[in-house]
């Protein structure tokens, strides 16, 4: 393997899975600077780069209690490391009416190589 320089960018877009957002909620955030993913050794070989989308349903403690894959990076091993990385994060918990709950929200992680 070369010693090519990489970056992986991530952008959070996070809202409301359709269907289950109300008046009054807010979706789950973490901050992406306090959250490792690695980006796979294969995929760095092999130069993979996209973009994998995700759900995340974040409990009120902050903690992920669910995850699944929205659309895939056309990888497999990039969208298992975003997904894996990403659920040992700790979310800001999403709101109802002010207070702490469960809530979903996506988040979409673009591997970039530079």
């Amino acid at each position: 393997m070369s010693n090519k320089k990489f970056a992986v960018s991530l952008v959070a877009l996070l809202v409301s899975v359709a269907g289950s957002a109300f008046a009054g909620e807010t979706p789950a955030s973490f901050d992406p600077s306090k959250c490792k993913v690695e980006y796979p050794k294969a995929s760095l070989m092999n130069e993979e780069q996209g973009i994998t989308s995700m759900s995340f349903l974040v409990a009120a403690d902050g903690s992920v209690a669910d995850s699944k894959l929205e659309k895939s990076s056309g990888f497999k091993g990039l969208d298992k490391a975003a997904l894996k990385g990403l659920s040992a994060c700790k979310f800001k918990p999403g709101t109802k009416d002010g207070a702490p709950a469960q809530t979903w929200t996506k988040v979409d992680y673009a591997w970039k190589l530079d």
